[in-house]
């Protein structure tokens, strides 16, 4: 069964939503044009008799299922292309492409039209009739055309769409505008679970996909209790595992519920099968974390696509460090409080260079690209003393495996350079500071 508060991300995500909508749509319309009556003469009606009126939807109706098979063929080599050569997890970012639901909805919907047209069109009480509805006869037409131009759109999408570039600014993108409008905001210490809180446990395995910080306070609040999650967005819990914390908000307030904030975590916190977007932008980090590891693996060996990531991951990395980070702590002036743990800037800078450094210590130009990476954060973060230790350390590592792998001592040039670079323009932003 479909959570109501899932119901949006699972239509977005879905192939046959749309199409469906729109074949009853098209039912719709059919069924409102056969009941207006136009002449022969009309210029918009079809000229034809009913057995040609039954021939074109029939024909219209053949080729249509031949296209739709067609369009998903070409989109099953697409996500099969984008699983094996960039990553597993960029399916989803494919399942939900706008264009390719709209095309596919627009082929269902007009043999869903022209089907259903053959039902009425020269046929009436079972009997051969020389009357029929010559306009909704005539939207067939319309709709063929439509299709046609839908056909030639979807080529050209689908073969940008495959571009390594193109995949890797749609998950930047994404990425962005969940940092900006969707991540839940951090920055304050949390504080720690005291020893008589109680713990409750998670009714389904999955990952933690959003956390719906408004309702948790509400009911917080109401029966002064805090409460503070156990796994971070985008972590996996397992069934019978501790998904939360609760204890009284003041010393002299009864202890909560444990059966009631049970279901309450049920509403406040979505567990799901997979790993989502809209609160998580570690997962859009992950994808072309894995897009650039992939590249630098001996099976694919294409260290610029792996430069490439870095590039977009750069635009990740500047939108975070402008970002307060760390614990997301809502409050209320009673005491009741609601803490979801957060990741903190160098926790995503450690994770996101670990893996590709470890891939790519071989490949001078990848040094190079997370270098540049680092140098382009610190430009950003200012004075932040958190943020320029985590930016010197990674440079500090990242130089250390580079001496370590690469053997000629003219290919690190570059990396020293870069590293430099960025030493002096960390020790900049601290003169500046003091």
């Amino acid at each position: 069964m479909i959570r109501r508060d899932t119901l949006p991300e699972y239509v977005r995500g879905s192939l046959w939503v749309l199409p469906t909508l729109s074949a009853a749509a098209a039912l719709a319309a059919g069924s409102l044009l056969s009941v207006i009556s136009v002449g022969v003469h009309t210029p918009v009606a079809f000229q034809g008799t009913p057995d040609d009126a039954r021939n074109l939807l029939i024909g219209i109706a053949g080729t249509m299922v031949t296209v739709i098979a067609l369009m998903l063929g070409l989109t099953v080599v697409a996500l099969q292309l984008s699983s094996t050569q960039f990553s597993p997890r960029l399916l989803r970012n494919f399942l939900r492409d706008r264009p390719t639901q709209i095309v596919l909805s627009a082929f269902v919907a007009t043999f869903a039209y022209s089907m259903a047209g053959l039902y009425t069109v020269g046929v009436s009480g079972g009997n051969r009739t020389a009357s029929f509805p010559r306009l909704a006869v005539s939207g067939s037409i319309v709709l063929v055309f439509i299709s046609l131009g839908l056909l030639v759109f979807f080529a050209d999408h689908l073969v940008h769409s495959i571009q390594v570039d193109a995949i890797m600014n749609v998950v930047q993108r994404n990425t962005v505008l969940v940092i900006q409008d969707g991540l839940l905001l951090g920055g304050e210490d949390a504080p720690e679970v005291p020893a008589g809180a109680t713990a409750i446990t998670s009714r389904r395995s999955g990952y933690v996909q959003a956390v719906r910080c408004r309702t948790l306070l509400t009911h917080a609040v109401r029966h002064r209790a805090c409460l503070r999650l156990r796994p971070r967005v985008g972590e996996h819990v397992v069934a019978g595992t501790t998904l939360a914390w609760i204890w009284p908000a003041s010393p002299g307030d009864p202890a909560p519920d444990q059966r009631l904030f049970t279901r309450v975590l049920d509403a406040g916190v979505r567990v799901g099968f997979e790993r989502t977007l809209e609160q998580d932008a570690a997962f859009g980090i992950r994808q072309l974390v894995d897009t650039a590891c992939k590249a630098l693996s001996p099976a694919v060996n294409d260290p610029y696509t792996a430069v490439q990531a870095i590039d977009h991951l750069s635009v990740i990395f500047c939108a975070l460090a402008q970002r307060p980070l760390g614990n997301h702590i809502a409050r209320h002036p009673g005491g009741a409080a609601v803490i979801v743990p957060g990741r903190r800037f160098p926790e995503y800078l450690a994770v996101m260079c670990g893996l590709i450094r470890r891939y790519g210590a071989r490949e001078p130009t990848v040094a190079d690209a997370l270098l540049r990476l680092l140098g382009a954060c610190a430009d950003v973060a200012g004075n932040d003393p958190e943020l320029c230790a985590a930016i010197q350390d990674q440079a500090h590592i990242i130089i250390a495996d580079a001496e370590r792998e690469i053997p000629q001592p003219a290919d690190l040039i570059s990396a020293h350079a870069e590293a430099e670079t960025l030493r002096q323009a960390v020790l900049r932003h601290r003169s500046t500071a003091g």
